[in-house]
């Protein structure tokens, strides 16, 4: 047992020294750079964080009701108006054209799924 110990510590001062000259040799140049709270603190990321907040709050509160269907078209429609609060904050807040692109393209997708999903709902969570 004692034997495994003293591999054991070894193996781990080993490792530790690896660990050591590995850190010395990384650029440090981030240093300084803005903590990432302070960079989640962005009005995009608060958009973010808020359309994924009311999703899940919604989902975690959708009444299921035992059918696979109707349960997947009542858990889509938040998943999907997230989607769509998530790509105005680009809108909003972005700069690159593909994504803004992409943006507009989700949102026009999702909300025809969402109308989509409601009129099925409509016709078929009654059955």
């Amino acid at each position: 047992m004692r034997k495994l110990f003293v591999v054991a510590a070894a193996v781990a001062a080993l490792t530790t020294g690896a660990q050591m000259a590995v850190f010395a040799q990384q650029d440090h140049s981030a240093h300084g750079a803005a903590p990432a709270g302070e960079a989640a603190n962005t009005p995009a990321s608060q958009a973010y964080k808020a359309a994924m907040d009311t999703m899940h709050g919604a989902m975690s509160a959708m009444e299921y009701s035992g059918d696979a269907d109707i349960d997947f078209a009542r858990g889509m429609i938040p998943h999907h108006q997230a989607a769509i609060d998530m790509a105005k904050a680009v809108l909003e807040y972005g700069d690159d054209p593909e994504i803004r692109s992409l943006a507009q393209d989700v949102i026009t997708a999702q909300e025809a799924e969402i109308k989509q999903l409601e009129q099925w709902l409509a016709a078929n969570a009654a059955r």
